[in-house]
């Protein structure tokens, strides 16, 4: 069986735009990573909501396997939504295996959801895990209408942080082939003089590049 690890800073820094700065860094971990693409089969992208202080966000969800697909056509992204709706209510919150031993326990349980899987051709799942928050704010601003009009003056800012892990499960080798974390946090501002002009940190959009481009790397025969 092959077997290799890739893990270390994979991608750092900090991007400072007209839309807020914010500083990235991604963690990579690959066993048996294909050396050819994955071909015809397809993958599965699904979010973690099983913790009781947040939920993975489907747009977040979403912008990944958008990320992956429009990175490189040849891979077949099959909709979160469109997924758990198929096989309901085997991957609802509540029932989705959170271990691989989960899923193979299923399968043998309910022969119907392999079956589907199989119809599918469906060769890695990626569980995404993690989320957004917004953290600390400083800063005051006030708004006031007068006979002349009205308009706001001040100065405020907070502070955004994102943390998201990508799990991926082979099917065909019915093992965990890697595990890819990235963390984001961003600076956000709104000055006011008369109309108030967010200035926002794209926490979650830089996130979403930063495992995106590491699956997209894993599963493609392009790169």
């Amino acid at each position: 069986m092959r077997y290799t690890i890739i893990r270390g800073l994979l991608a750092g820094g900090v991007i400072c735009l007209a839309s807020g700065c914010v500083t990235s860094t991604v963690d990579q971990m690959v066993f048996n990573k294909p050396t050819e693409g994955i071909g015809n089969a397809t993958v599965v992208i699904l979010g973690r909501r099983h913790a009781s202080d947040y939920d993975t966000e489907p747009d977040f969800v979403e912008c990944v396997g958008d990320h992956i697909a429009s990175g490189d056509r040849s891979i077949h992204v099959i909709g979160e939504l469109e997924f758990v709706n198929d096989f309901y209510p085997w991957f609802e919150p509540r029932t989705a295996p959170l271990q691989l031993a989960d899923l193979e326990g299923l399968l043998q349980r309910q022969p119907v959801v392999a079956e589907r899987l199989a119809s599918l051709n469906t060769q890695y799942m990626i569980w995404l895990d993690g989320s957004t928050v917004r953290g600390d704010s400083s800063g005051s601003m006030t708004c006031a209408i007068g006979p002349g009009g009205g308009g706001c003056f001040g100065f405020g800012t907070w502070s955004s942080d994102a943390k998201y892990e990508a799990t991926i499960w082979d099917f065909t080798e019915h093992a965990e082939v890697g595990r890819i974390s990235t963390t984001a946090t961003g600076q956000s501002y709104m000055p006011a003089v008369v109309i108030p002009i967010p200035i926002i940190a794209p926490v979650q959009g830089t996130a979403c590049d930063g495992i995106g481009d590491q699956l997209l790397q894993f599963l493609s025969s392009q790169s």
